[in-house]
């Protein structure tokens, strides 16, 4: 990933999150895993605080656009993120 731009960054404080959009560019669409060490680096945010929403990219484009919330602490973002389904398998 080559550069990154800050779209929007708005403070959240009843969820006490950041939520943020922002546009990098890439060769090719960044796993959730590369935008979270994106992410974690550049906010100072553990990536367990972080919430990815979407990764999206225009056909023909190396711009993607990445709209994610920033958490204070891993337990508020558990209280707050809905839990997918998968995950609610494995805890049972």
């Amino acid at each position: 990933m080559k550069e990154l731009k800050i779209l929007h960054e708005k403070e959240n404080p009843l969820f006490s999150r950041k939520e943020i959009r922002i546009i990098v560019n890439a060769d090719k669409t960044p796993s959730k895993e590369e935008s979270l060490k994106l992410l974690s680096n550049n906010f100072s945010v553990s990536p367990e605080c972080i919430s990815i929403k979407t990764i999206k990219g225009k056909f023909g484009r190396d711009e993607f656009t990445i709209t994610a919330n920033l958490y204070k602490s891993e337990d508020i973002k558990n209280r707050i993120e809905p839990k997918l389904k998968k995950k609610r398998e494995v805890a049972k």
